[in-house]
């Protein structure tokens, strides 16, 4: 397949995980690439697929827009557009009942979670609306009706709505914004987790619970595989979904969020 031959793709976490397979497959389908993270893990996507496709790695923190602004102000100087933007950065920091979450917590979530993604999709706007066109994937999360997460539930609750809206917004004008919803999805060890900190009993528990109701509540009673979400998340970023905007895509067995 050869959906994103010519286009200028950014896809942001994408160190490790989903943001890290959907960087190879739209690499591997013809994109050219602009990979970020945090994390200086990023660059080895440089490495590995340098050889076969246009790749620019950086290195950003997406919680602040003056860096969002800075990838998409690199990306358009290197390859002179913007066609797809996939919003991968965000992820549980901390699993607990809400009354246990102290108020830093709950902002660290939020900030973590939905400021990348309302900033990048700011910073893009300046080019695909220049250009009339583009299409934006943001990564959501069944997560929004589940227990242990509130902050984080919350914040993705934020990234459906920012999807619907500036799908409304921007329709007319040539760009399409979805959205897909994972649930919960096997994955590698993660290289750098997203706290550092030793779990103690309780909060074992708490994330057993988590992983007790993301079985139960899907269909299929799994979880899924990354290449099952990253299909979906590439599917709403190609032109197959060209009749598709303001929609959040529920990747989860059948558990709809």
């Amino acid at each position: 397949m050869n959906r994103f031959a010519n286009k200028v793709a950014i896809v942001t976490g994408a160190a490790q995980g989903i943001g890290r397979r959907v960087a190879e497959r739209l690499a591997e389908e013809g994109a050219r690439l602009v990979a970020v993270d945090r994390s200086e893990l990023v660059h080895e996507l440089q490495d590995e697929l340098g050889q076969r496709a246009e790749v620019l790695t950086l290195t950003a923190d997406l919680e602040q827009f003056a860096e969002a602004q800075r990838v998409v102000n690199e990306a358009v100087q290197r390859f002179g557009r913007l066609d797809v933007l996939v919003n991968n950065v965000g992820g549980t920091i901390w699993a607990k009942p809400y009354e246990h979450y102290a108020e830093h917590e709950i902002e660290a979530e939020v900030r973590r979670s939905l400021f990348p993604t309302l900033w990048c999709c700011r910073a893009a706007l300046a080019p695909m609306l220049e250009q009339g066109g583009g299409a934006i994937v943001n990564v959501s999360s069944i997560a929004t009706r589940g227990v242990n997460r509130v902050p984080y539930g919350a914040a993705k609750g934020g990234v459906n709505a920012l999807t619907a809206c500036l799908a409304f917004e921007t329709a007319e004008r040539g760009i399409r914004v979805n959205a897909t919803a994972p649930g919960g999805t096997e994955a590698p060890p993660r290289r750098i987790p997203r706290n550092a900190a030793e779990q103690s009993a309780q909060e074992k528990a708490w994330y057993q619970q988590i992983v007790d109701q993301t079985v139960q509540s899907s269909l299929m009673k799994r979880y899924g595989s990354i290449d099952e979400q990253v299909g979906a998340i590439l599917f709403l970023a190609s032109d197959e979904a060209s009749y598709i905007t303001g929609v959040t895509l529920p990747v989860g067995g059948g558990d709809l969020g």
